[in-house]
């Protein structure tokens, strides 16, 4: 299982979520660079992503939907507000989806290399206490769910090269 802690940290507001990976940072960064890998692995496997665009730079916006089983679908989006190639990105979250208090903040992913491949480290923000308890349930079930999909893509196309 590549999550390695989910720290929920009320005080600030914030979720961290830590997973490592077997292969060089660059190639887990790519991951996230690419729209068609990105949708591989950002739904979980019950509600899937796809990007219907994904300009990754500081001033772009990603925007996405997960599927449900039974055709239901929802919209958000991310702006992007700081690109580090292979260090690290930040969002804005849920543009969206602005009515809704409970959704994140924002969304930091920073991106390390470790003896044994690299570390992600993704830390989400919310307005309030209230909103990380209404959200973060479903949120780290995606994680949970999600993060097997991207150690899967790695690994496949760690394979290939």
């Amino acid at each position: 299982m590549p999550i390695t802690s989910v720290t929920k940290d009320p005080e600030r507001l914030h979720l961290t979520v830590v997973a490592d990976f077997p292969v060089p940072r660059k190639r887990l960064w790519e991951a996230w660079a690419d729209p068609r890998q990105l949708e591989r692995f950002w739904g979980p496997p019950f509600a899937p992503a796809t990007f219907t665009h994904h300009d990754f730079r500081a001033g772009g916006r990603a925007e996405y939907f997960l599927s449900g089983p039974d055709g239901e679908k929802w919209a958000d989006s991310w702006k992007f507000t700081a690109v580090n190639p292979i260090d690290s990105f930040e969002v804005h979250d849920g543009e969206d989806n602005a009515d809704d208090e409970n959704m994140p903040t924002s969304m930091t992913f920073t991106f390390e290399t470790t003896p044994t491949g690299s570390r992600m480290t993704h830390v989400t923000r919310f307005s309030s206490v209230d909103a990380m308890e209404k959200t973060i349930p479903g949120m780290e079930e995606g994680f949970r769910a999600a993060m097997p999909q991207l150690d899967a893509l790695l690994t496949e196309r760690d394979t290939e090269d």
